[in-house]
């Protein structure tokens, strides 16, 4: 079964001052309510560490392979839970330039694997949420700084 959540949000700020946030992992527990930790060299083909606690649940430790890293444009990573097939999450950050000083922030997942019909709810629920309060976040700080 697969299943995506799809969240946007439109920030007044160009995409590269998005960018620089959304890749200085080390300042991500200082802002982030939904990606609280990020370490690893995101290059392309890399597996990096990421802690991630929706609202009202767990933190979860995850080990996802970098698919894309195109810079102010993209970031996307897959991850699994235990082994392929069984709980799989390809993560997208999409920055898109609305040639008009402001950004469209897009982050969604797509998951697939034997245990989406089990986690569905949830997901609907709570990781849609931690989407919507990351993004909130983002767009502060970027029209903040």
């Amino acid at each position: 079964m697969a299943y995506q959540i799809q969240t946007s949000i439109i920030i007044h700020s160009p995409a590269q001052k998005i960018w620089s946030i959304l890749t200085d992992f080390k300042n991500y527990p200082n802002w982030n309510p939904f990606i609280k930790f990020i370490e690893g060299n995101p290059k392309v083909g890399n597996k990096i560490t990421a802690k991630i606690q929706p609202p009202d649940s767990n933190l979860m430790t995850f080990m996802p392979k970098v698919l894309v890293f195109d810079e102010n444009k993209e970031f996307v990573w897959l991850g699994n839970l235990l082994f392929k097939g069984l709980f799989d999450g390809e993560h997208h950050f999409k920055l898109i330039d609305n040639q008009d000083g402001t950004t469209t922030f897009i982050q969604n997942e797509n998951f697939k694997g034997l245990l989406v019909p089990i986690f569905k709810s949830q997901l609907d629920k709570n990781t849609r949420k931690g989407f919507e309060l990351m993004n909130q976040k983002l767009k502060e700080l970027a029209e903040k700084l």
